[in-house]
């Protein structure tokens, strides 16, 4: 049905230009996130993940450039919209955005209760004293579990995953339909994690926000609160399905390695060895031709070598392999 479509993204593309020369960080992705999906963004450093992030709000920052193509968020086609608009009705009540070590951005010398009172005066132009505020976000951030106290504490006063879980609190605070998070949990312990994927978690059961989309190193983190994932590689996206398919049964040789060097849990247990993921991600200043995966694949054909495979569907997924593709064109 077209009407539970939340993000419908449609050939984006965003490049790094600068000295350097140009970084084809995104290139041709196509992407349709579902209302009521948790959806996990998976892959090595540098495969895109929060280059496709930054791209998905429409207001990248330079070396980064939007390129081409289309993004639609609960309707609203950003990359048509004037600045002005974007900000007034998409950004911080159509969608949030939480950035990689967005913890660390805080200004010091602003209480917790302050952000949120900059962000409704933007929105609202109206300015709100320290009560006032503080009456409005007790509920908020009580059902996230967040003690009130935290509201008149300055960042330093908190712990790294007490940073990271006032910020979502914040960026929620609106209520959008989608949150985007962007390596949530990197620089935090396993305890600090456990109690931001169960704020997460609130944050979705209690429809406060109602599509989530997350990108993670560690597989792990996602299987414990996603229900899709896409797989990211050399700034294309390779497969995507259901979160508990495609571990099980990878269809794309890259998936099939990243899990592997991951060893989620049930995998270990069918074999013992750590397989290497071999190689490096290729220099996307001179991408491969082809398949941006045939120098490191183990599989890899002649057709890998001059011919990019489409992104098609296969048991319900989508992937682009000419593994796939060879036999869908054979039949």
């Amino acid at each position: 049905m077209q009407d539970d479509i939340s993000i419908r993204v449609q050939n984006l593309k965003g490049y790094y230009r600068g000295s350097f020369g140009v970084i084809h960080a995104v290139e041709d992705v196509s992407l349709i996130v579902r209302r009521g999906d948790i959806l996990g963004l998976a892959g090595e450093s540098g495969c895109g993940k929060s280059t496709f992030l930054k791209l998905l709000i429409g207001v990248p920052e330079p070396p980064l450039s939007y390129e081409g193509g289309e993004v639609e968020l609960e309707g609203y086609d950003i990359w048509k919209m004037d600045y002005g608009t974007l900000r007034r009705k998409v950004l911080g009540k159509c969608v949030s955005y939480v950035p990689q070590s967005s913890c660390d951005a805080l200004n010091p010398v602003l209480r917790i209760r302050q952000f949120i009172a900059d962000l409704l005066k933007e929105q609202t132009g109206h300015s709100y004293s320290a009560k006032e505020i503080r009456e409005m976000l007790v509920a908020h951030f009580a059902s996230l579990g967040l003690d009130k106290r935290i509201l008149d504490l300055y960042p330093h006063e908190l712990s790294g995953g007490m940073k990271q879980r006032s910020v979502v609190a914040i960026s929620t605070y609106l209520k959008p339909s989608i949150l985007l998070l962007d390596e949530p949990t990197s620089a935090l312990d396993v305890t600090s994690q456990k109690r931001l994927i169960e704020m997460l978690a609130s944050l979705y059961q209690e429809g406060i926000t109602k599509t989530i989309v997350i990108s993670a190193h560690d597989l792990a983190i996602l299987r414990q609160i996603c229900n899709r994932i896409a797989i990211m590689y050399a700034g294309k996206i390779v497969e995507v399905g259901k979160m508990d398919d495609v571990v099980s049964d990878p269809l794309h040789p890259y998936t099939e390695l990243l899990i592997n060097s991951l060893m989620p849990l049930e995998r270990r247990i069918k074999t013992e060895k750590l397989t290497a993921l071999g190689g490096r991600p290729p220099d996307l200043r001179v991408p491969p031709q082809g398949c941006r995966f045939n120098p490191r694949c183990p599989s890899r054909m002649d057709v890998c070598m001059s011919k990019e495979p489409p992104l098609i569907e296969e048991d319900e997924r989508l992937v682009a392999c000419w593994l796939h593709c060879g036999r869908r064109q054979e039949s």
